[in-house]
């Protein structure tokens, strides 16, 4: 099991950043939020979870523990794969997650894409008991985005999260106005806005 990764991000990516580590390049699966996070050059840690496959070992790469942990256990439920545990992630927050889970808010779970109302459920009946196991989370702070890039690097996010390059672009637009409300919003503020208005679509 890899844990944690810390180096220098020597390749980064809509969904995926590539971290140097003694000489080698380790590539991680990351949600855009966490990759936004992230800068060119600079030393970054991740928190990571190692999913093997028969014919693949894949690393997904988190900006923190509470992330990392919550996504292994939206793992254990029945037909919850690395692909929707990691959009669950992008759309809401652990302590959202949780809060969605142990009072059985079907409604809030559903807002992310992939899951339906019956996935929503099975979701909660396998893990309402589980919440205790993982503690309280907090949202990681991200660095302030540019006031030019943001809209590409959200657009491209939303376009590997699975949404198409019209409803990314509208996407963006609506949530135009929190950037130019907020110059220093962050690029994971931003993306987290435009899923929920995707999400309510």
């Amino acid at each position: 099991m890899i844990a944690q990764l810390s180096g220098t991000v020597i390749g980064l990516g809509p969904t995926s950043a590539v971290i140097e580590v003694g000489g080698l390049g380790v590539v991680a699966l990351c949600s855009p939020g966490t990759t936004a996070g992230l800068r060119m050059g600079q030393p970054a840690t991740l928190h990571t979870s190692l999913i093997v496959r028969e014919d693949s070992l894949t690393l997904y790469g988190f900006a923190g523990g509470d992330e990392r942990d919550f996504f292994e256990l939206l793992l254990t439920a029945t037909g919850v794969g690395p692909k929707l545990a990691q959009a669950a992630l992008a759309v809401l927050t652990p302590d959202e997650l949780r809060t969605a889970i142990s009072t059985e808010n079907l409604v809030q779970l559903t807002k992310v894409p992939g899951i339906g109302r019956k996935g929503a459920q099975r979701i909660v009946i396998e893990l309402k008991d589980k919440m205790n196991a993982v503690g309280l989370a907090s949202v990681p702070a991200a660095g302030p985005a540019s006031s030019n890039p943001w809209r590409e690097q959200v657009s491209q996010g939303l376009q590997g999260l699975g949404w198409s390059a019209k409803d990314a672009d509208a996407a963006c637009a609506d949530v135009e106005h929190l950037a130019a409300d907020d110059p220093p919003a962050s690029v994971a503020m931003l993306m987290r806005a435009a899923l929920q208005r995707l999400a309510k679509s």
